[in-house]
């Protein structure tokens, strides 16, 4: 089965981590998930190849779709929780 790949780009702030669990509540089986703080050097690097400027951040198959706190629609609009066709 095909996954779809949710990263979220974050920096221990409690919007960021109000983010990650909602994206964790709404995951399906199809969904795997990276957390990526931005402390780190490889973090960094990474957000740096999306373009994340803000955070929290959500890239979803390789391209970020939400910067900001993203509501539970905006999430499920992105395709969050939704199995892959």
């Amino acid at each position: 089965m095909a996954q779809r790949q949710i990263e979220i780009f974050t920096a221990d702030c409690p919007l960021c981590d109000e983010t990650v669990q909602l994206v964790q509540e709404l995951t399906c089986p199809s969904c795997e998930i990276s957390i990526y703080h931005l402390q780190g050097d490889e973090s960094r690097e990474k957000a740096q190849q999306y373009g994340v400027n803000a955070v929290p951040a959500i890239a979803i198959n390789g391209t970020l779709v939400l910067t900001g706190t993203p509501s539970r629609e905006q999430l499920i609009a992105a395709g969050v929780g939704q199995p892959l066709p």
